[in-house]
């Protein structure tokens, strides 16, 4: 099995909060990321695709079509855009870095035309990062 990886980047502000806490306590759990004017991020998405590689192309997914279907899907929709209010996919969901991993898998778990959707990695900072790869790798409680 081989495992195709594409690295993309988009700009994006958003806030942390829930709307049934109260400022204070939404201060007291999202911190500095509940300031009610939001913050931005330089994000690193990277999304791998699993398979075979093609006996005649040698790709597991040509890597122009997997940018093309990231763009189209996840990009155009996410860059420069403030999660909580510009986002279809993340309309009414709080815009965690595992929100958005969750979502953008959402956006492109279908779209791939060739191997299959492994796992999407968000990374909202140097130092956080989320990895998600569906709802079969995981037991939810």
């Amino acid at each position: 099995m081989l495992y195709l990886t594409r690295r993309e980047v988009f700009s994006a502000s958003h806030r942390l909060y829930n709307e049934k806490y109260t400022d204070e306590e939404n201060e007291k759990i999202f911190g500095k990321c509940s300031n009610p004017s939001g913050h931005g991020h330089n994000y690193v998405l990277e999304v791998v695709v699993a398979g075979e590689a093609d006996h005649e192309t040698g790709y597991v997914v040509d890597l122009k079509i997997l940018k093309e279907i990231i763009d189209k899907h996840v990009l155009k929709k996410v860059d420069h855009k403030n999660l909580n209010v510009d986002v279809d996919f993340l309309k009414g969901i709080n815009p965690t870095v595992e929100n958005i991993a969750i979502g953008i898998w959402n956006q492109l778990e279908d779209k791939i035309p060739r191997g299959r959707l492994y796992s999407v990695k968000v990374k909202e900072t140097e130092n956080n990062f989320v990895e998600y790869k569906g709802r079969n790798e995981i037991e939810f409680r």
